[in-house]
């Protein structure tokens, strides 16, 4: 007998902005097939953290919280270099002008009392052992009002996919010739592969707004991150 299947052939990358469509084919077998979902995660020490930092400034009129906001959004940027963050790796991700209320107890409303703004920048560094000292001076002496994160990556994990990819290979492929053993055949070939990959990351800091903080560092533990692929496999028993 043989089995007639519609195999989809793609290598989808999990995250991606951009997923390219998967092509179907006929694929003719002439033995029974076995469809697996195999996943490897491999753990490593990270070598790059991003975090999110910025300022919020308050003012009677939008035009003057505005101003006031970039100057001080200014001075955190120029911080952020002057401790050795590159240009590329500082990007702005987000400024926000919003009408600024306060509660009023007696008459039980809220109040106009002019605008706040608010600009957040994110940030790349590439020494983790420095993590800790650009956070500090951020605070202490760059203006900056508040900081999240950090989120800590490999900067390339070319190697690490690889590795986790060659183990989820081998792990499907003993799975596969067990079932193809069982049922009386003596091997498998394999039909289609599709792969996910997914970077695990330690979850962020929660955002904290800090107007003053210890002569010290910040304390930082990187840990590790896990890169996990995930295959799914159509194998073909084969005597």
């Amino acid at each position: 007998m043989k089995y007639l299947g519609m195999i989809s052939l793609a290598a989808a990358i999990l995250g991606s902005s951009t997923m390219a469509q998967a092509a179907s084919v006929q694929i003719m077998a002439e033995n029974p097939v076995i469809e697996l979902s195999v996943s490897e995660q491999v753990d490593s020490r990270p070598d790059t953290a991003t975090f999110s930092t910025g300022v919020e400034t308050k003012a009677p009129t939008a035009t003057q919280a505005l101003r006031d906001n970039s100057r001080q959004a200014k001075i955190v940027i120029d911080k952020l270099e002057s401790l050795g963050i590159a240009e590329e790796d500082i990007q702005t991700t987000g400024i926000s002008l919003n009408a600024d209320y306060q509660y009023d107890r007696e008459s039980k409303i809220n109040r106009f009392v002019g605008y706040r703004v608010s600009n957040q920048v994110q940030a790349k560094v590439r020494d983790i052992d420095k993590l800790g000292t650009i956070l500090d001076a951020l605070v202490s002496s760059g203006g900056a009002t508040n900081l999240s994160g950090p989120y800590f990556s490999i900067d390339d994990d070319s190697a690490v996919k690889q590795l986790a990819r060659e183990r989820a290979l081998a792990n499907g492929r003993q799975q596969a010739e067990s079932y193809a053993k069982a049922s009386g055949f003596t091997g498998v070939r394999v039909l289609s592969i599709a792969e996910g990959i997914r970077n695990n990351s330690p979850g962020p800091m929660p955002a904290t707004r800090m107007m003053a903080m210890q002569e010290e560092s910040v304390p930082v533990a990187p840990g590790q991150v896990g890169t996990t692929v995930n295959l799914n496999i159509t194998y073909e028993m084969t005597r």
